[in-house]
This record gives C-alpha cells, sequence and structure tokens, in this order.
C-alpha cells in the first residue's frame, strides 16, 4: 500500500520486515509438499467428517423433538431406521477408505471434540 493511501484509511505503512508474523502461520512449513495420491483419501476423509458433523447434528435434533412429544411413533421408527442406514454406509466408507473414528473427529476448538 502506499504512503498516501495508508494515512488515508489510517493505517501504518511499515515495510515487510517490520511486520509481525503471523501467528497461525508460524507453525506451517515453508514449502508444500503436495503428494496427489493422497488427494483421493484426502477428500473422503474431509467429505465423511462432514457427513459425520451433520449426523450428529441431525441425531441430536432428533433426539430433542423426540423428548418434546412433537414425533409420532411411525416419523420416530422411520428416523430411526434412516440414523441405522446412515451408520452402516459411514462405516462401509471408513472401512473402504481405512479411516478409524479419531480419523473423522473433528476439534472444535473451545467447544471440545466431536465425539
Amino acid at each position: 500500500m502506499n504512503t498516501q493511501a495508508a494515512q488515508i484509511f489510517g493505517f501504518a505503512e511499515t515495510s515487510p520486515a517490520a511486520r509481525p508474523p503471523v501467528a497461525s502461520l508460524a507453525g506451517l512449513p515453508s514449502k508444500i509438499r503436495l503428494q496427489p495420491e493422497n488427494v483421493r483419501n484426502g477428500l473422503a476423509q474431509l467429505v465423511l467428517t462432514l457427513v459425520e458433523l451433520l449426523r450428529e447434528l441431525l441425531e441430536r435434533q432428533a433426539l430433542r423433538r423426540i423428548d418434546a412429544g412433537s414425533l409420532t411413533e411411525s416419523e420416530i421408527e422411520r428416523v430411526g431406521d434412516t440414523f441405522l442406514r446412515l451408520a452402516e454406509e459411514i462405516e462401509k466408507l471408513k472401512a473402504y477408505f481405512g479411516f478409524t473414528d479419531e480419523d473423522l473427529n473433528l476439534n472444535l476448538g473451545p467447544l471440545g471434540k466431536l465425539r
């Protein structure tokens, strides 16, 4: 950014060497080593992790609705069957890609881990 623009927007102009390093980048390697053969597993892990997160959220919501009495017996049965089948499919995909439960566990920061 040029000096005039920095003054207009109220930013102090500093040289790149004088700027403090970004804390979130401090632990990263200086070179990125991409491995094309791992892209498939990485993408599968990401997708399965997101599916697992959504499954957990939907399951908790279903339990709240069951506890509140807002679902009929047939709806409860359908929800149970759906979650059972989804869990079976996730297990099959985890086995296919060689993932464990821990591989799909998200660290949610201050909230703790997903499981």
